[in-house]
């Protein structure tokens, strides 16, 4: 009761302003595939870690010396769970995104005008791209984590 009158209360005083705001004519709503492209394309930024990058400004990629003094390149950062180089980041995020495309790609297949072949072919590139994002992920964490996953 009391909260509705302070609610109320500032507009019994006070009266809105006649406007008359037009939309510029520019302004058009998005098609739905410039909308899902942001989308993506949001989505692969933030699973990189380019806010974490930013603040942080690790290098793109390291290096390590090997038995002999040589100095290798190295992509991803051992023993690190809390911190990763640029490529590292980039290239996670780029078969997370090659993941979330292959379960797209197999809803495509319900289209009931989709061929049979077209059809086949939507399923085994849908298949294949989650499958290769799914073993290619386990393969960055056993090299991020060596012994993790591991029977």
């Amino acid at each position: 009761m009391v909260l509705g009158f302070l609610y109320t209360a500032p507009f019994k005083v006070l009266e809105k302003p006649n406007l008359k705001i037009k939309k510029p004519g520019f302004l058009k709503m998005p098609s739905a595939m410039t909308v899902f492209g942001v989308a993506m394309v949001s989505y692969f930024l933030v699973t990189g870690g380019v806010i974490y990058d930013v603040i942080v400004e690790p290098p793109s990629i390291g290096s390590t010396t090997d038995e002999r003094g040589h100095s290798r390149p190295v992509a991803f950062m051992p023993y690190r769970i809390n911190a990763q180089y640029i490529m590292e980041g980039l290239a996670s995020s780029f078969l997370f995104a090659l993941g979330g495309m292959g379960f797209i790609i197999l809803d495509q297949t319900n289209n009931p005008l989709t061929p049979k072949l077209n059809r086949i072919l939507l399923l085994m590139t849908g298949i294949g791209s989650i499958l290769l994002s799914f073993f290619m992920l386990r393969v960055f964490m056993r090299m991020k984590l060596p012994g993790y996953l591991s029977s």
